[in-house]
């Protein structure tokens, strides 16, 4: 095993200042603005100031060359190590629009993974390079309603074989991203097999456009009584939708092969921005401390605000060297042995961003839980995350199960 190196590399160093920089600088003064666009007219459509915020700083990320970090271990783009894009992440999860501008935001990152590594050239030049140019969207539907999705062997999406085409039907829901008027391109986890087939090569990864017939978007899904618009967070349903058979990827009973192939590199993706929220957060909460009095002192003096500010410094810091290890685990090429260190991440990160922004909502007081700080915004988004990629029990119970198989040769 190679040496342990999770520090800012040469290569490194240069890219994050710019993408610190230009998030400070750039993003952060006017995302206020854009995300107060949302209100005025039709929710799910971007007003002409949003596209005009959005669209010019994603221009000047590109003229600056600062676009497509994702590509981890790739002969496109940096090549840049999953070590070194961690860093990257967490300076764009700052900013609620800092991902996009730098054509790095879920699931659309997952998605140009799979493109990339599992399908056709032609499905390539139709999806892939459009996403890699940040000109369109996609989805990602693998959720139902109706199973314990958290358990992936329970997805039962019909999806059957009439000649030439699939025919699909079922619901999805939380397809993020799914509400956005630029979303082209679904990747749906099915069911190809039936219950003679072993239990992880029942189902396969299809692609269907948005506007294929018989897709319909029943609703927004809310999250704690937001609808994310106009990038959403949909319930859908597929009745007796029609796609060539061209159209599934790699081949039936497939699924779990590609859906592991995508979600590890997106869980770490999504650990070290939760660290750059927690950064914000604390940034926030200190600036507060300072400035705001009480009872004839600064914030920062009173109760034991001290040590909560000390307690989040030393569990950002502790969380960042988690989620870097876990990097570095993936850099290592074995996906079997970096998945306990990537639940562990999961399970962590989450956990102490929440914390580290709740103590920040604290130090506001009422001001915290409103529309006049990204706190409440924030914290919301966290919540979900510690859903989003598996939820805690789930991950917890791979890491246990690692454990303990050290100590027994029985399966636990």
């Amino acid at each position: 095993m190679s040496d342990m190196n999770l520090g800012i590399t040469e290569k490194l160093a240069p890219l994050l200042d710019a993408v610190r920089t230009m998030v400070r600088d750039d993003i952060l003064p006017v995302e206020e603005e854009y995300l107060a666009e949302v209100d005025k007219g039709d929710r799910w459509e971007y007003t002409p100031r949003q596209v005009e915020i959005r669209e010019g700083l994603k221009a000047k990320a590109r003229e600056n060359g600062l676009w497509n970090f994702w590509l981890t271990g790739s002969d496109k783009g940096y090549g840049l190590s999953t070590v070194e894009y961690a860093y990257l992440a967490e300076e764009m999860g700052k900013a609620h629009l800092g991902p996009e501008i730098f054509n790095c935001s879920a699931p659309d990152t997952g998605n140009m993974e799979v493109f990339e590594r599992y399908c056709s050239e032609e499905q390539k030049d139709r999806w892939l390079t459009p996403l890699l140019n940040g000109e369109i969207r996609s989805a990602y539907l693998m959720t139902e309603p109706d199973v314990a999705s958290s358990d992936a062997t329970n997805i039962s999406m019909s999806c059957k074989r009439e000649g030439d085409e699939y025919v699909l039907n079922g619901e999805k829901w939380w397809s993020s991203g799914a509400g956005d008027p630029r979303c082209k391109i679904y990747i749906v986890m099915v069911k190809t097999g039936d219950e003679n087939t072993p239990k992880h090569q029942r189902h396969s990864m299809v692609l269907v456009p948005a506007d294929t017939p018989g897709v319909e978007k029943l609703r927004a899904m809310q999250v704690y009584g937001h609808d994310d618009a106009p990038h959403g967070h949909f319930h859908i349903r597929f009745k007796d939708v029609r796609v060539p058979s061209e159209n599934l990827i790699l081949g039936e009973g497939r699924g779990f092969e590609v859906s592991q192939g995508r979600l590890g590199p997106g869980r770490i993706h999504h650990c070290m921005r939760a660290i750059g929220q927690a950064e914000h957060a604390l940034e926030l909460m200190c600036q507060r401390s300072l400035r705001r009095e009480a009872f004839g002192k600064p914030l920062a003096q009173l109760g034991a605000n001290y040590d909560i500010i000390a307690q989040c410094r030393m569990d950002i810091e502790m969380a960042r060297l988690l989620c870097l290890k876990a990097a570095w685990m993936m850099d290592q090429g074995d996906a079997k042995a970096a998945a306990p260190w990537i639940s562990q991440i999961k399970v962590v990160a989450p956990l102490v961003a929440l914390k580290v922004t709740d103590e920040a909502v604290q130090m506001f007081g009422a001001q915290g839980i409103s529309q006049d700080t990204p706190l409440a915004r924030a914290w919301t988004s966290l919540r979900t995350l510690r859903l989003a990629d598996g939820p805690d029990a789930v991950h917890r119970r791979q890491v246990a199960r690692n454990e303990l198989r050290k100590y027994t040769q029985e399966r636990v």
